[in-house]
């Protein structure tokens, strides 16, 4: 009787003993693969993190004393929105607050009753949206044009020319636009010179919130292009190159992979921006008040300064810009929550 190989003498053929330790294997393999939730076992002790991170800690220790010491501690002084303030019961203005009479919600209610309130809070949403819609844009059409200059030599000159504004003071733009665009200023004196009438822009209540726009525009969109070119720097080229070869040309590319790597960015910036609304500018405005007059400039910064340190009602004042900082956080998470709803991070994650 002849016996086929691996078979026992009656013909049987024993257990593949070798099976067991290869599933074994193999599941301890996939096993290990998964990754496991971050539990209190795989938590760092703070002792360990305190050691690591202890040189990163007191790097940013200084910048947390200013922030307490210039942000969160002065808005304690905000208890002032409902009282009825006077600096001068007392010789300390901070020890006035304890002797000064509450009075709940009266400045609030006195400045829904104030016209000039209404008047100020219309110019300040006028102009964010006007800044939102033709200066937003305009950083990322600028970063998009310089990403697509070859030469980096040309590339860095350009970005440099356009930075710069971003250090001058509003004084500085303030003066720079007058000449340019005032009544003295080297258009209006050109075409006097050429026998025309000349104009002044810099005092045409009409253009003026045109004007701060474009004030804005040439002193800040630097900045934005340097927010932008360093979110397209971490496109892979990989992407241009499968689209390339896809088929897709200049404007494909730009449409399909560009684009969606800046729209993570763009939400970030808009959320911040909206949060940010109500607070459009006071030096630009501030310096350009007395030119268009104060129906024009007077927006909800301007206007707590020129009732809270000219007139003096600290009280009315604390009460406004309390208001306008509740509303900025509320429209924060409000834009933050759309954000969430359109697929993006915005500020934080949920």
């Amino acid at each position: 009787m002849s016996l086929t190989a691996g078979s026992r003498p009656d013909g049987t053929r024993p257990p593949a003993a070798v099976e067991e330790p290869t599933a074994a294997v193999a599941a301890a393999t996939v096993k290990e693969s998964v990754p496991r939730r971050a539990g209190k076992a795989d938590k760092v002790p703070f002792r360990v993190r305190w050691r690591r991170d202890r040189a990163l800690i007191l790097m940013t220790l200084p910048v947390i004393v200013l922030l307490l010491i210039f942000n969160y501690v002065p808005l304690l002084g905000n208890v002032v929105a409902f009282q009825d303030y006077d600096p001068y019961t007392s010789s300390n203005g901070i020890t006035a607050i304890f002797h000064s009479p509450w009075v709940g919600v009266e400045q609030f209610s006195r400045m829904f009753d104030d016209p000039l309130f209404w008047g100020a809070a219309k110019n300040t949403i006028v102009l964010f949206v006007l800044q939102l819609v033709l200066f937003f844009p305009i950083p990322i059409a600028l970063a998009l044009v310089i990403n697509s200059v070859i030469r980096p030599r040309v590339r860095a000159v350009a970005q440099a020319i356009m930075y710069l504004p971003h250090f001058f003071s509003w004084v500085l733009v303030v003066t720079v636009f007058q000449q340019i665009f005032g009544g003295a200023g080297i258009i209006a004196q050109t075409l006097e010179d050429h026998g025309w009438s000349g104009f002044d822009l810099m005092t045409n209540a009409s253009l003026f919130k045109y004007m701060v726009t474009a004030q804005a525009v040439w002193k800040d969109a630097g900045w934005g292009i340097i927010v932008f070119l360093a979110a397209l720097a971490a496109v892979s080229t990989d992407l241009y190159e499968a689209a390339a070869m896809d088929g897709a040309g200049r404007w494909r590319r730009m449409w399909h992979v560009t684009l969606p790597a800046l729209r993570p960015v763009v939400a970030l910036l808009l959320v911040l921006r909206v949060g940010d609304a109500l607070s459009v500018g006071f030096e630009q405005f501030l310096l350009q008040r007395y030119a268009v007059g104060a129906g024009a400039s007077e927006v909800l910064d301007t206007y707590v300064w020129n009732v809270g340190i000219q007139h003096g009602d600290f009280s009315y004042a604390a009460a406004v810009g309390l208001a306008k900082g509740v509303i900025g956080v509320c429209l924060v998470l409000g834009a933050n929550r759309v954000a969430h709803l359109l697929g993006e991070q915005g500020v934080y994650q949920k």
